[in-house]
């Protein structure tokens, strides 16, 4: 073969060519083993991938950012391999005396391979040592060594058996994926170890036990595929046991939903429909880097495969008095200014669209795109001419107001009053219309919701709202108002905010589909689609930032939803009613 040996896709397209039934397979890495200058690796680790109906693919170590960059970008799913101990200078920790043979050259690849796969959502499975890199990848603990570390007395770990043959039990909890994925409670396993995941990662739980604790599975505890086991599986499937053949196939589907998940990303444009980063501004937030303080960033962006988001100038609603209405517009034209000063100092990377079909012309230029819109009509103060003065901005929707009532319209909250849109409010939305911004009716009261569309003579948008039937909050839309809304031509675009997902309790992504199911059911596939709320308290367990919103899509194939169907949520449906509210403007 011609092709740069540390070009994955290249080397995929070429065996492609001479196997071409492979080419729905997920590729899967799998860490190879370092020892006298060579790399290696067992055979049964890669035959259990091929049997499970994957193509694998050895990751020898390296230290190169790129070549590791460029795995993680053509991979599908991960294996972390077991080896040697892992050096507990990486724990931050002196080496006891019983500390074995460790491998420093794997550790530092593998560290940061399974924390910038994790951030990619890529489907992991550790064994052995891989369970280890794993825990302590993701801020875990370990123990250097579980006979001279533990107080309890421990069983006998490091088997003299052969591999393929069990040694002792371990107890898989029920409410666990591997239970789901064994479908047993007790179940014998080989053993090779003597180091040993000490407290779990944040974000991780025990799945598993020895008879004496010492821990011998986790799992992801926010709906990812991330599983780590202590022993060794493929050994009995190298023997013809098939027991643990599951634990591969489970690998194997997450693997083939997340390459499906992947191809759509590539293939359409994916618009968030509502975010607030720009709150996060007076805390110097910086938008090119992989900032922890917010939700939404270049970095996450591009690990979650999102085109574009719209971001938008919030404003709190406060006074009516004159003076509060031009501060309230001062504010937004300043906020709006470090909108654009943020994209400007990102250029390389990012860009403002102002209509449809600039995402796609960025995106071919490997650009992001940001929408520009304000959350609260409070902005415009009472000059009507601020409507217009906003849209040649590049404002794309106003929300007519947030959590009160404003100079416009009545809100879901504090709207004692019922009051729905006023005098002046009318002559906004028909101004709105007329310049070609769109009519957000996210966080408007009732009375309001069907006043703006008896005034609005185009499709109006809920950029932000979910399910009243499934979560019965004032901020949410009740069936007969999604059905309105649809009768219109309009979109609701599901958000991840906890409290409009769930009445109690910790939602997750699977609540987000719970709602949209639902909308779709009552509206059609053609009037809903997805808008965060990131960095104004959206995000959810499975879905808590920009990074994660290809688990969203995965959540959508196992719904069974259709490439077209997908493409639609995902902002075809939003970007259709930009469109038609845009006209020639």
């Amino acid at each position: 073969m011609k092709s740069n040996p540390f070009d994955i896709s290249a080397v995929y397209e070429e065996l492609l060519q001479h196997f071409p039934n492979y080419k729905q397979a997920p590729i899967i890495g799998l860490t190879g083993n370092f020892h006298d200058g060579e790399c290696t690796l067992a055979e049964a680790y890669y035959t259990s991938i091929i049997k499970a109906g994957g193509i694998p693919f050895i990751l020898p170590p390296t230290d190169d950012t790129n070549v590791i960059l460029n795995v993680l970008n053509t991979i599908d799913g991960l294996i972390l391999t077991g080896g040697g101990d892992i050096n507990p200078l990486c724990l931050n920790e002196e080496p006891i005396p019983e500390l074995h043979n460790i491998n420093a050259r794997r550790d530092k690849q593998e560290l940061l391979l399974t924390k910038l796969a994790s951030d990619r959502q890529i489907p992991i499975l550790g064994i052995c040592r891989g369970i280890q890199i794993l825990n302590f990848a993701m801020d875990g603990t370990l123990y250097q060594d579980i006979y001279s570390q533990r107080e309890k007395q421990t069983i006998k770990h490091n088997q003299d058996l052969d591999r393929p043959y069990a040694s002792h039990t371990v107890t898989i909890k029920k409410d666990t994926l591997l239970y789901n994925i064994i479908g047993k409670e007790n179940i014998p396993v080989n053993s090779f170890h003597h180091q040993a995941v000490r407290k779990t990662a944040v974000g991780f739980k025990v799945s598993a036990i020895a008879s004496d604790g010492v821990i011998e599975a986790i799992e992801s505890a926010e709906c990812k595929p991330m599983l780590g086991v202590q022993w060794h599986p493929e050994c009995f499937i190298s023997n013809g046991d098939t027991s643990m053949m599951p634990i591969f196939e489970w690998l194997i589907k997450e693997a083939s939903f997340f390459k499906k998940a992947k191809s759509l990303h590539n293939k359409f444009i994916t618009l968030d429909t509502h975010c607030d980063t720009p709150m996060a501004f007076d805390r110097h937030i910086d938008f090119g880097s992989r900032d922890k303080r917010i939700l939404v960033d270049l970095h996450k962006m591009t690990e979650g495969m999102l085109d574009a988001t719209i971001m938008v100038a919030y404003l709190k609603q406060l006074g009516l008095s004159d003076e509060d209405l031009e501060a309230a517009t001062a504010k937004a034209d300043r906020i709006l200014s470090e909108i654009e000063a943020m994209i400007k100092k990102h250029n390389t990377s990012v860009s403002i669209a102002y209509k449809p079909e600039d995402i796609q012309k960025l995106k071919d230029k490997g650009k992001k795109a940001i929408f520009i819109g304000i959350e609260n009509g409070y902005a415009i103060g009472k000059d009507m001419t601020n409507v217009e003065r906003f849209r040649q901005r590049g404002v794309v929707y106003m929300t007519l107001c947030h959590n009160g009532n404003n100079q416009i319209c009545g809100s879901a909250i504090d709207n004692d009053l019922n009051m729905g849109v006023t005098p002046f409010g009318e002559q906004v939305i028909k101004e709105m219309n007329r310049v070609g911004m769109m009519v957000d009716i996210s966080h408007t009261g009732r009375h309001t919701f069907y006043n703006a569309l008896d005034i609005s003579s185009k499709p109006i948008v809920a950029s932000h709202s979910s399910a009243r039937a499934i979560c019965n909050h004032p901020r949410n839309l009740d069936d007969e108002q999604l059905i309105a809304l649809a009768g219109k031509g309009g979109v609701a675009q599901v958000t991840l905010y906890n409290r409009f997902l769930r009445t109690n309790g910790q939602a997750t992504v699977m609540d987000a589909i719970h709602h949209l199911n639902h909308m779709v059911s009552v509206m059609g596939i053609e009037h809903v689609g997805i808008g965060t709320d990131f960095d104004g308290d959206g995000g959810v367990t499975g879905c808590a930032n920009a990074s994660e919103l290809i688990n969203f899509t995965k959540m959508l194939l196992k719904e069974q939803y259709s490439d077209v169907d997908i493409q639609q949520i995902w902002g075809g449906n939003f970007l259709r009613v930009m469109n038609e509210v845009q006209g020639n403007n």
